[in-house]
């Protein structure tokens, strides 16, 4: 009875062990889902980018060590567009980088972390020479982001940051002198072993590259609290008057009068639409086209759209603040446009609503 005793909890404890397993299973990160929520958006489905840089090129992945990847999604680029993900686990991101290696074939690289010792004032000279047309003279990258108005479309990539906090803390020395060494095929990234520079040259640059994280800029812009998303104003005239009103303030700014509609139109069935929510959309094309060469998110403020509504007796104008949004796109480059831009909506709408 004693050894039935035994081999019943045996089995119990098994069968108890494999359900603990099967959970454990079933709770392991999706890296696919966790990609599509978190980074197709700007990356693509598959990939081969957009907004954001492409992740599948073989000659990337075939580069860069899994640590690199964990840490650029961790840290993100700080004011470079890339935002940090500091609620995702630490499973969650490998779970994504695991995700990332299925979009191409070939050996993961060793994630070596050994220092590179060269000369910095030598370094400095021949980055000029050879590194500074593409990743900028202080390494702060290049121009714009994106596949559409930022550069041109044979580009599947623009030079990276490489004064960036982000991505100074996520490439070790090893990295940058491979990347170096062997370029990056298909992209503009030549091999400089082959372009003539020996690899005493190559030490020198990578030293140089690592001494910008003594003088990394600031970046990540921390919106004020009493920065709200939206920008309301009351209207001392009617909703017609106020209109009316917005049309000529914009006009006044140069602004062309694209479109004014009824709020609910196409929304609901038409001859239904209410009245008393009036949607203006004006437009500066030099202005949108400069501005979405830095970043085509703009998108979401631009062309400028103001609402007028009407609700008990009272008309109010509103609209998206642009400075609110400037900390979402986490781009530096954006910033003086959404103050612009803010400037640009409040002026037009203060001068409505006298």
């Amino acid at each position: 009875m004693h050894q039935q005793y035994i081999r019943a909890a045996s089995i119990a404890g098994l069968m108890f062990a494999l359900m603990v397993s099967a959970l454990n299973v079933q709770a392991a990160p999706n890296g696919r889902s966790l990609y599509e929520n978190n980074c197709s958006s700007c990356h693509g489905i598959d990939g081969k980018g957009g907004v954001g840089v492409p992740l599948s090129l073989p000659s990337f992945l075939n580069s860069v060590p899994d640590s690199y990847l964990e840490k650029t999604i961790r840290y993100g680029r700080p004011g470079r567009v890339m935002p940090p993900y500091p609620t995702l686990s630490d499973a969650q991101i490998k779970s994504i980088v695991g995700h990332l290696r299925s979009f191409a074939d070939g050996e993961v690289p060793a994630s070596l972390d050994v220092l590179v010792r060269g000369d910095i004032k030598r370094g400095k000279k021949l980055y000029g020479q050879n590194c500074s047309s593409c990743h900028g003279v202080n390494g702060e990258g290049g121009k714009g982001t994106g596949v559409t108005f930022s550069r041109p479309r044979d580009l599947p990539v623009i030079a990276p940051a490489i004064n960036n906090s982000g991505f100074l803390l996520a490439a070790t020395d090893s990295m940058i002198k491979r990347t170096l060494i062997n370029g990056r095929e298909g992209t503009p990234m030549i091999s400089f072993i082959k372009a003539g520079l020996k690899e005493k040259d190559i030490d020198d640059i990578v030293s140089y590259v690592r001494s910008f994280e003594k003088a990394t800029p600031k970046t990540n812009r921390v919106v004020s609290r009493s920065e709200s998303p939206v920008l309301i104003y009351d209207s001392q005239s009617d909703l017609k008057t106020t209109v009316a009103n917005l049309k000529n303030a914009a006009a006044a700014e140069n602004f062309r009068i694209i479109r004014v509609q009824d709020l609910e139109n196409g929304l609901v069935k038409k001859g239904t639409e209410s009245n008393r929510e009036v949607i203006v959309y004006f437009c500066n094309f030099e202005t949108l086209n400069k501005v979405l060469a830095v970043d085509p998110r703009v998108g979401l403020f631009l062309p400028c759209r103001a609402t007028v509504v009407e609700r008990e007796g009272k008309v109010q104008v509103m609209s998206i603040n642009p400075r609110y949004l400037s900390a979402m796109y986490n781009n530096d480059e954006l910033d003086k446009f959404c103050d612009e831009m803010y400037e640009i909506y409040t002026n037009i709408i203060e001068e409505a609503i006298l």
